[in-house]
């Protein structure tokens, strides 16, 4: 009697008229039993094979990874607001930009103001620095002129326009020509990762049932936690810096304006905060959420370019 032949599939059962062969997924049998498989053995007539309890392993895409509840439009937007920050032009001076004299004016009247209330707080000592100090419409390193609210950034090595800060992350500074693609950034990329958050608390509140009764693996209850307070921790820094930008936002100031707007009276540009929110986002409300502008938005609203700002008509300057 020849031998048996090989059979590279489970075998499903066996009768004395040959052999019965099906194909079977992990952790499923013929017999209908899961968690279990059939060895690979060649098995001669009216042998009954052996069943091996068998741990499938997991389905990483389905079991472990949550699935992305978010919409494919906010995946976009978080995308296309990213480059637009990364790519476009935060704002650069022009060249031989000269201050007009009412930009001059404006800054010898608001110098005044600030060291005013500096004196108040700080003693008389402080009036001898603000007295030292180069004119604000003039950078020496860059050897140019200096429009309102712009700043020498010493990363980029020239001036940036409304400048707010250097950011790493997108290897850009952020200035007054993509502030608005810097905001939708932020917020996009905080409503995703919250989003995930909570696609993984269900997982997090079973972990400590699935660790004390050992029903899973170790790698699948290490990856559901680090995943959820990582992804927690991500958002609630994220939200931080959400509710910092906004309040910068509806008091239409910059970062490096805060310490400017901490010693002034009042501050000039102020303008309301629906109004501070169209300095930054236009006028168009339909292209609040996404990283454009309109033509007519650019047309009407200098502020978008970084060289003129309006300023509140209750305070002289």
């Amino acid at each position: 009697m020849s031998p048996a032949p090989y059979l590279g599939r489970h075998i499903v059962g066996s009768t004395k008229l040959g052999y019965r062969e099906k194909d079977t997924a992990c952790g499923s049998s013929g017999n209908g039993k899961s968690g279990s498989t059939y060895t690979e053995t060649p098995i001669p007539t009216g042998y009954i094979p052996k069943i091996v309890p068998f741990d499938p392993a997991p389905n990483w895409d389905r079991d472990i990874l949550p699935q992305n509840g978010s919409e494919p439009l906010q995946l976009v937007l978080l995308t296309w607001s990213y480059f637009m920050v990364v790519f476009r032009d935060p704002g650069s001076v022009p060249a031989n930009w000269k201050a007009s004299p009412e930009h001059n004016v404006a800054d010898e009247n608001f110098i005044s103001c600030t060291s005013l209330a500096s004196d108040n707080s700080a003693g008389p000592s402080s009036s001898e620095g603000i007295e030292k100090r180069p004119p604000l419409s003039y950078c020496n390193r860059c050897q140019n002129g200096k429009p309102p609210r712009c700043h020498h950034c010493s990363v980029c090595q020239r001036c940036v326009l409304k400048m707010d800060h250097h950011c790493i992350w997108v290897v850009n500074c952020v200035g007054a020509r993509n502030y608005k693609f810097f905001l939708l950034f932020v917020l996009y990329t905080f409503l995703e990762t919250m989003m995930d958050t909570l696609v993984l608390l269900p997982g997090f509140m079973n972990f400590f049932q699935q660790a004390k009764h050992h029903s899973s693996s170790p790698g699948k209850l290490a990856i559901t936690f680090l995943a959820f307070v990582l992804n927690l921790a991500f958002a609630l820094s994220l939200l931080c810096f959400v509710v910092m930008h906004i309040s910068l936002l509806l008091s239409n100031t910059t970062s490096v304006e805060v310490h400017e707007k901490k010693n002034a009276v009042r501050w000039k540009y102020d303008l309301g905060w629906r109004k501070n929110i169209e300095q930054v986002f236009g006028t168009q409300k339909a292209l609040w959420p996404f990283p454009l502008f309109s033509k007519e938005d650019l047309e009407q609203v200098p502020a978008l370019h970084g060289i003129d700002f309006p300023t509140r008509s209750d305070i002289n300057v």
